[in-house]
């Protein structure tokens, strides 16, 4: 129960007074007018007794109409605007205090529309924040996992480096894991900082005319030991002075992050293919595997971050190479999608605006 105070008592007296002279202004007007055509029509004299018993009427009926309106007023208040900014005011407490499960129902009565618009603002704000508050939760978890791996790998090797007449092949060996973990921390820290400018615009693109096709070939070679190493075939169809006007460092990543997945995922003796087209306003990237495929629920996320289909982490990745290529595309105005089928593949394509 709200406690009463000096301010609460005073605010209470000044909104009564000032409903009972609006009241009996308007009262002793209107009876002020009455009896005056009435005395003037029934051609009756005034006298004083009748004007003062007519004054006390009017009097009590001032105070009794200001107390009906000012318990009208009251009730209004209770029901229009005290309740529902209660139900609003208790909801965002909860928000405040870390509960994003919360929601305002609508509120039926009318003349609530504009609280009604506020509660569904909140309503929304709420399940942006949970969503994030998810995502959050997630990264970490993500991070955490993504980092114990090779920290655990590097501390093996580290204990078995420190084994007494220990062979020059072995050293080898287990300094070359201890490499190798380093290196796949520094790459994950490496994409998350990047990552992290591009989502909050600290990297601004860098806008030039430049050949895409050219581009592409000069991203494509630099895995030329890889697809020779796993045996893989490489079909290409690039068309030829195809430029676009474009961050040609940015897009650089997009294309790397491509190609690296497309030979991650294809078996010795698959194929990966890159074409591209033109089109009147687009440059159409096409990047496709004979690897293992996705489903379509894992299609779904690839593009989140931290996620990964292989929930074994039997591939080497940490779950961003997709999610910066989609940030990156985002930036250019681009556009990305996928099709896959489980055994048969996946096909990349971007969509990139021309000169």
């Amino acid at each position: 129960m709200k406690k009463l105070t000096l301010q609460s008592i005073l605010g209470a007296v000044s909104s009564f007074m000032l409903f009972f002279l609006t009241v009996g202004f308007i009262v002793s007007c209107c009876m002020m007018l009455f009896i005056s055509i009435f005395a003037d029509t029934m051609d009756l004299t005034l006298t004083s007794d009748n004007v003062a018993a007519a004054a006390k009427v009017t009097f009590l009926n001032v105070i009794l109409i200001t107390l009906l309106f000012k318990l009208a007023d009251y009730i209004r208040r209770k029901i229009m605007v005290e309740r529902p900014t209660k139900i609003i005011t208790e909801a965002t407490a909860k928000i405040m205090s870390g509960d994003f499960s919360v929601r305002i129902k609508p509120m039926q009565s009318s003349g609530l529309e504009g609280f009604n618009q506020i509660a569904e603002a909140i309503n929304r704000m709420a399940k942006e924040l949970s969503s994030v508050e998810t995502l959050r939760t997630d990264f970490i978890a993500n991070v955490s996992h993504e980092m114990k791996t090779p920290l655990a790998v590097m501390q093996n090797y580290g204990t078995l480096l420190q084994t007494p007449n220990l062979s020059d092949e072995k050293r080898i060996e287990y300094a070359k894991g201890v490499t190798d973990g380093s290196r796949r921390m520094a790459d994950m820290m490496t994409n998350i900082l990047k990552l992290n400018r591009l989502e909050n615009q600290q990297i601004y693109p860098q806008v030039t005319e430049f050949d895409l096709g050219e581009q592409l070939c000069e991203c494509l070679l630099q895995y030329e030991n890889v697809w020779e190493k796993a045996e893989i075939e490489i079909d290409t169809d690039i068309a030829e002075n195809v430029r676009v006007k474009a961050d040609a460092e940015l897009l650089s990543h997009v294309w790397n992050n491509l190609f690296s997945n497309a030979f991650k995922f294809t078996p010795s003796g698959g194929t990966v293919t890159v074409t591209l087209t033109a089109t009147e306003h687009h440059a159409v990237v096409k990047v496709t595997d004979t690897g293992c495929g996705m489903t379509p629920e894992v299609g779904a996320h690839i593009f989140e971050k931290f996620y990964q289909g292989d929930t074994s982490h039997s591939v080497q990745g940490n779950g961003l190479g997709l999610a910066l290529v989609k940030r990156v595309v985002d930036i250019m105005q681009g556009e990305i999608s996928v099709e896959s089928a489980v055994g048969k593949g996946s096909a990349f394509t971007v969509k990139i605006r021309r000169a």
